[in-house]
């Protein structure tokens, strides 16, 4: 049986572990468009780094502007087989675009997001959290009675200050952005990011 894969384990990705997930990636979405299915992955095909339990998001682009971006937050199946239904998902399962069509296929810019464990942090205030973060390296869970949402690390390129970065994910998960509460659950997580 596959471990999960630590921390450690997820900066160790080779460019050929890195450019077969990649083609996972676009092999799954054109098999979504020719039989609207996901790649379905036989484990023995693949290489042990990317056989162990991991969870990845799959950021679709064309042309520089957001095209679908759906992935999981937690390790519970193969990376390499997270990364196949992600990619699919991604594609044609965001709500917030139409699926992507064949045209669309081949403007596609593919970026795989492999994540670490998510920690849960521990914080007196909003103050006391904001100091916390690290801007640029830290992906951040936020979750409060059944709201719920998440922010890549890659997002601080956009909402560079910690204040704002926190009031937009606050936001994604359904809360006011001047929203606090002691029960708010926030975890932290970093990633190993990658693209054709």
């Amino acid at each position: 049986m596959s471990s999960n894969l630590t921390t450690e384990h997820i900066f160790q990705l080779d460019r050929p572990s890195q450019l077969q997930l990649l083609a996972v990636a676009h092999t799954s979405i054109k098999l979504g468009l020719d039989q609207q299915q996901s790649l379905r992955i036989s484990l023995s095909q693949y290489p042990a780094t990317v056989q162990s339990q991991g969870a990845s998001f799959i950021t679709l682009r064309i042309q520089g502007e957001l095209r679908g971006c759906i992935g999981t937050l937690e390790a519970r199946q193969p990376l390499v087989q997270d990364v196949a239904q992600n990619a699919f998902n991604a594609a044609f399962r965001d709500p917030r675009f139409a699926p992507v069509s064949s045209r669309d296929y081949s403007l596609l810019d593919i970026h795989i997001s492999v994540l670490s464990p998510a920690t849960v942090m521990s914080f007196r205030s909003e103050a006391d959290l904001l100091r916390q973060l690290r801007p640029g390296i830290d992906g951040l869970i936020l979750s409060e009675n059944g709201y719920r949402g998440t922010f890549l690390p890659a997002v601080w390129a956009s909402l560079p200050a910690a204040e704002e970065f926190f009031q937009q994910l606050k936001l994604k998960a359904g809360l006011p952005a001047d929203y606090w509460s002691p029960t708010l659950r926030a975890e932290r997580y970093t990633t190993f990011s990658f693209s054709d």
